[in-house]
């Protein structure tokens, strides 16, 4: 027992804290198949880094902001029939992150994009990638409020370091010209480097009208829209056909 109590010790002074939750099953295990030396470290050592690689996930979708988690095996695609089902799970492995590619969602409300955009999200977290999730009038709520404490460089550094940043509710109001400098500012620095995704009600024809400036229209849009993969979500309220599904079901 005094042998045990020291092991434990050990392992939380090392923070080996993977292996203490499953040394004792581990043991067990070990006895019961009569497994070698070299078999039972390896066991223990997995143990250990599936519990690192599983606080790191937590980590990365706790800073990433969802708020409300929403993931791709919670989206019910029987709901979106019109959807490329192929093409969002491709999306899903994270290899447009890779390139610094990006996705845009378009469509009606309801119809799944800030979900799907979440999903997306959630996936990154899930190869290790970081991510951050904001509503698109939120953004420059961050930034002035930055700007009146003299750190709004630090957070578009900190924005710039981010791997995946999405961007909810994109055009969804006019902005005024300050707040097309930090978009600007935000996009170009991120442009070809870092992905984006965007989720927005409106067309992407009418998107221009929201910027007071053609010029700075141009140039952020066409940075956001270059090697971007552009879905366009179409039918009724996926949150409609839910909530009528789940009403048949309970009949």
């Amino acid at each position: 027992m005094e042998h045990d109590a020291q092991l434990k010790i050990q392992l939380n002074r090392l923070k080996l804290s993977g292996i203490l939750d499953t040394l004792d099953m581990r043991l067990l295990e070990s006895q019961q198949n009569q497994l070698d030396y070299k078999s039972f470290l390896s066991l223990v050592l997995q143990d250990e880094l599936e519990a690192r690689q599983m606080r790191k996930t937590k980590r990365l979708l706790r800073r990433a902001h969802f708020g409300h988690e929403q993931t791709l095996e919670s989206f019910d695609f029987s709901l979106a029939p019109a959807l490329n089902a192929t093409l969002i799970r491709e999306l899903a492995t994270c290899r447009f992150l890779e390139d610094g590619e990006g996705v845009i969602l378009t469509g009606p409300p309801g119809t799944g994009k800030t979900h799907l955009a979440k999903a997306l999200g959630h996936a990154a977290c899930r190869h290790y990638y970081t991510v951050y999730f904001s509503k698109f009038h939120r953004l420059f709520v961050d930034f002035a409020q930055a700007d009146l404490a003299g750190r709004s460089e630090k957070l578009l550094k900190t924005l710039l370091k981010i791997d995946l940043l999405i961007l909810d509710d994109f055009a969804f109001q006019k902005i005024d010209q300050a707040r097309s400098e930090y978009l600007y500012n935000l996009v170009d620095r991120r442009y070809g480097a870092t992905s984006i995704i965007l989720t927005s009600n409106r067309a992407m024809t009418d998107w221009m009208g929201i910027f007071p400036d053609p010029v700075i229209a141009g140039a952020i849009l066409d940075r956001l829209t270059h090697q971007a993969c552009q879905i366009q979500l179409t039918g009724e309220s996926i949150r409609k056909k839910w909530a009528q599904k789940n009403l048949t079901e309970h009949l």
